[in-house]
């Protein structure tokens, strides 16, 4: 499909679609702020780790009591 016209960025712009600098990530600069992030994103793999482990509690208490009470 061919257009040729004076409009083109009227007609084939769609607004707002590349997002705007403050929604962007960004990258740390200097060493405090990898540093931060680095602290960032490990605290974020323990609270994952804590929840995976606390839910694999969970369903072994759950096939306990399903084994248990089965059995009488």
């Amino acid at each position: 499909m061919y257009y040729f016209g004076t409009n083109l960025d009227d007609r084939f712009s769609v607004p707002n679609f590349w997002p705007r600098p403050e929604e962007c990530n960004k990258l740390p600069r200097d060493r405090d702020e990898v540093k931060a992030e680095y602290e960032r994103i490990v605290a974020r793999q323990r609270f994952r780790q804590a929840q995976l482990q606390e839910e694999q509690r969970q369903r072994a208490l759950l096939q306990g009591n399903r084994n248990n009470g089965s059995d009488s």
